[in-house]
Order: structure tokens, then C-alpha cells, then sequence
């Protein structure tokens, strides 16, 4: 499905904008780029700024018009920050446009389109576009850059994919740590008491403190490795206390 969601910058005239719009495009799993006349690409400072998304612009698409760029597509979405005297569907939420993006991409592409730096859109390609949607920003100064602007939709349309039942999506995991067993604990709490006793913290079984610092480890909950780190701790400590 996202593989049938495509990125149209229009006219960007920036080469590092290139660049730094596919590194936000890849971060949220979308690959599909066409240029609408860049000024200047290919170009070093495109694949420098994708830092890492090196192949989403080697693999980027460059046509000479917008209505070349979206020709099969089934819905095109232009973002603006201003409306156009064409007048088209509007999302207010970036939330909404998403939703519906995701869901037309199952069946066949669809298009995010990105007018140039300085004033985005023309209303002739406005025209090309079914739908305009507008990212919600400070009132007083809502200007976003370019490739700002990719991310923050890109990062609305991968979060309705993910959000689909069947996306298949699972959120990164630290690799798994195992865990002491009962009886590690039960070892490390008794090595802990003899310790407190010793060191005169306590100067004689005390049921309480014991069963708070009991309750503190299972918060924390350590790992094997913990425990470890924690008894060879205890022992060096055994030690100094002999050595008195």
C-alpha cells in the first residue's frame, strides 16, 4: 500500500530540498518520488542531504509537467498553505487527508503534491490536483520549508497505514534481556541482608526494610545481568567490611 503513495515536488528549486524530502519521505516508508522540473538534478547536494535515503533519489523520477506526474493516479492531494482561487475539497486536518490517502492507495497510486519554495502552487496546478489539504501552524508565522512540510504529512499518512489492522505493523523492541529467576532474587536478597547486617545499616533482621527494598527490585525490575552487576557489588563491599 505505500508503495502506491507518491511524492510530486514541483519546480523545487533547491537541490538540498531534493534530498532532505526523500530522507523524510524513507523515514516513514514511502519511496515513490517524482520532480515536476527541478532547476538543478541530479545533484551532490540532493544525495547529501538524503543521508541514508541515497536510493530513494537515484531511483527519483523527473517529468516535465504535473498532469505527467500524477496521470494515474486516483486521488491528488496538493498541500497549501493558502487557498487558491480554484476551488477544490479541503482537509483541515492533515489527520482526515491521511485516511483517506491510505485508503484509495489500496486499489491504485496516489499523490502528495509539493509546490516550490517560494510560493508553492499555481492554480493551473492546483487544477491537477482532486483535493488541497493545509498543515495547521502558528497563525502569526506557519511557514514551514519544503521538506518540513513532506515530513509532517508523510508522518500523518504512514501513521494511518500503521494504524490499520492489517498494516502488520509492529513497533520497535530493545532485544530481550532475560531475567532473573525467583530463586536469583531470592539469592540476591539474602546476599543484600547479610551485607546490611554486617555493615550495621541494620543490627538485626527488619522485616520492614527488607520488604521495601524487596518491593523497590521488583519495580525496577532488574535483569540477570543486573543482578549480577549488583552481587559483585555486595561481595566487595563483604570484603572491605572483613578487612576492618
Amino acid at each position: 500500500m505505500l508503495s502506491n503513495i507518491r511524492i510530486v515536488l514541483v519546480q523545487t528549486y533547491h537541490p538540498g530540498n531534493i534530498g532532505a524530502s526523500a530522507r523524510a519521505m524513507k523515514t516513514m516508508g514511502l519511496t515513490d518520488l517524482v520532480l515536476v522540473n527541478p532547476r538543478c538534478f541530479p545533484d551532490p547536494e540532493a544525495s547529501r542531504l538524503a543521508a541514508g535515503a541515497e536510493d530513494v533519489v537515484d531511483q527519483a523520477r523527473v517529468v516535465t509537467s504535473l498532469s505527467e506526474a500524477v496521470a494515474d493516479c486516483v486521488q491528488v492531494v496538493g498541500a497549501s498553505a493558502r487557498l487558491r482561487s480554484y476551488p477544490l475539497p479541503h482537509y483541515d486536518e492533515p489527520a482526515e487527508m491521511a485516511t483517506s490517502l491510505v485508503d484509495n492507495a489500496r486499489e491504485a497510486p496516489v499523490a502528495l503534491v509539493f509546490g516550490r519554495e517560494r510560493f508553492g502552487l499555481t492554480n493551473d496546478e492546483i487544477r491537477d490536483c482532486s483535493h488541497q489539504v493545509s498543515i495547521p501552524a502558528n497563525p502569526d508565522y506557519g511557514v514551514l520549508n519544503l521538506s518540513q512540510a513532506v515530513q509532517v504529512l508523510a508522518y500523518e499518512t504512514f501513521g494511518a497505514w500503521r494504524r490499520l489492522p492489517d498494516s502488520d505493523y509492529q513497533h520497535p523492541r530493545h532485544a530481550s534481556v532475560p531475567l532473573p529467576t525467583r530463586q536469583q532474587l531470592g539469592h540476591f536478597h539474602d546476599h543484600l541482608s547479610r551485607v546490611m547486617q554486617a555493615s550495621g545499616f541494620i543490627t538485626q533482621p527488619h522485616a520492614r526494610t527488607e520488604e521495601q527494598l524487596r518491593a523497590l527490585f521488583d519495580r525496577a525490575q532488574p535483569t540477570r545481568r543486573d543482578i549480577s552487576l549488583l552481587r559483585g557489588l555486595l561481595s566487595s563491599l563483604e570484603e572491605g567490611i572483613q578487612d576492618e
